[in-house]
């Protein structure tokens, strides 16, 4: 199960990357406004969170399989429409289909939370940050195939700008491919089949075994995602969310901010994989961290990394390349230890096997404050420069630490 996990992330990483590396340009283009440019950004992260929820409510009814599967596929649906869109240069069916092509994104991070389904407790950490690592290798790859896509695209009279969603539209569709086809037996139904009865039948429970689309409405997760959410749960969500609004702030208007400075799209790829790999590649030694220390640590680190990593963004002059690729590198890792402790507190707070709903309720969370920090990025550096927005970026991360703190407090 983790290798089909591992191999359909291989793929489908190459999609992830393709909106972060062209979308506020592709914006800046077509809508002919700086302040517009985080838009795109805007637009699939909140297409990602209504992802999150299908997704993770198809989860929780049918298995991870079709939910996964399903995911990838309206992913590679809404990639075919931006391309169509840039190739017929119609504003008005690529504003629906960056939405759209959010699904893919909310997706490979839902992913990770399978890794965990079949783990051990003290071992969950470590699980999901290897279905996290293996996006790695496509989402550094395609940054750096900006420049061999676009001349794909010219080739079929598609403008360049289009060429990483083709490269998307292909790494979804294989991913949806492997999933359905392989991801067998569906390792969230079987962690359900491993668990002791509960101690009231209910329809989710018959769920487990035949997938009855009503198995949702009893399921216990249900007390978890409404009103009495355990602590675990919001300290778990509030550290995800903490991170993910500045990391995306400035990593949707770094890519502008290069152009602006005389950067072409081969340097902004770069400094764009530098970013995505530092997201991902540390995950084995954040996972084993979060394990070994505790999730609580690893968060209030997060805060301190981001923060740092924005301040060095506003310091760096706009011609200097390695420290902005620097700055941009640094806010990965932030976000990784954020993801990756936030992710185990909440994995820790829900029930085996019954937590799929609970999971896609989180990153719509995740996805909101990603949409938000894509939507004031524009406006801000319109109105006060990149390192205004930097300075602001800072002060947001500086939250993860007293919060990690406090629930520390709160635990002892």
């Amino acid at each position: 199960m983790l290798a089909v996990l591992v191999a359909s992330q291989l793929v489908s990483g190459a999609g992830l990357t393709a909106g972060i590396v062209v979308g506020a340009l592709l914006a800046e283009q077509m809508l002919g406004s700086t302040g517009l440019a985080g838009i795109p950004t805007a637009l699939f992260t909140g297409g990602s969170m209504l992802g999150a929820l299908v997704v993770g409510r198809l989860c929780q009814r049918r298995g991870r399989r079709p939910g996964l599967g399903a995911g990838y596929a309206i992913g590679a649906l809404g990639s075919v429409g931006v391309v169509a869109a840039v190739a017929l240069d119609q504003v008005a069916l690529l504003l629906p289909s960056l939405l759209v092509y959010g699904a893919g994104t909310a997706t490979n991070l839902l992913a990770r939370y399978a890794g965990a389904d079949l783990a051990a407790p003290h071992r969950r950490a470590r699980a999901l940050s290897r279905v996290l690592l293996a996006a790695t290798l496509g989402a550094v790859a395609g940054p750096n195939l900006v420049p061999l896509t676009g001349d794909i695209a010219h080739a079929w009279g598609i403008p360049p700008l289009a060429g990483p969603f083709l490269l998307a539209a292909l790494g979804y569709t294989v991913a949806a491919v492997l999933l359905t086809a392989l991801l067998r037996p569906d390792p969230l139904r079987l962690a359900r089949a491993r668990l002791p009865a509960p101690e009231t039948d209910t329809p989710a429970d018959a769920d487990a075994g035949g997938g009855s689309d009503t198995g949702d409405k009893s399921d216990p997760v249900r007390k978890v995602a409404g009103r009495p959410r355990g602590p675990g749960v919001a300290t778990g969500l509030w550290i995800m969310l903490l991170g993910q609004l500045p990391k995306v702030a400035l990593m949707t208007m770094t890519p502008v901010h290069l152009a602006a400075n005389g950067h072409g799209t081969g340097t902004i790829g770069l400094v764009v994989s530098l970013h995505i790999a530092a997201m991902f590649l540390p995950s084995p030694l954040t996972g084993l961290l979060t394990d070994r220390l505790g999730a609580v640590p690893v968060a209030a680190a997060s805060g301190v990394l981001l923060c740092a990593a924005a301040l060095l963004a506003a310091a760096a002059p706009g011609d200097s390349v390695p420290l902005i690729a620097l700055a941009l590198t640094l806010a990965g890792i932030a976000w990784n230890l954020g993801l990756v402790s936030g992710t185990a507190v909440i994995t820790a707070a829900l029930p085996p096997g019954h937590g799929a709903n609970t999971q896609g309720l989180a990153d719509v969370g995740l996805a909101v404050a990603g949409s938000t920090g894509a939507l004031l990025s524009g406006p801000a550096v319109t109105a006060g420069g990149y390192a205004t927005l930097a300075l602001a970026c800072a002060l947001a991360a500086l939250l993860v630490t007293p919060l990690a703190l406090r629930a520390a407090r709160a635990r002892a």
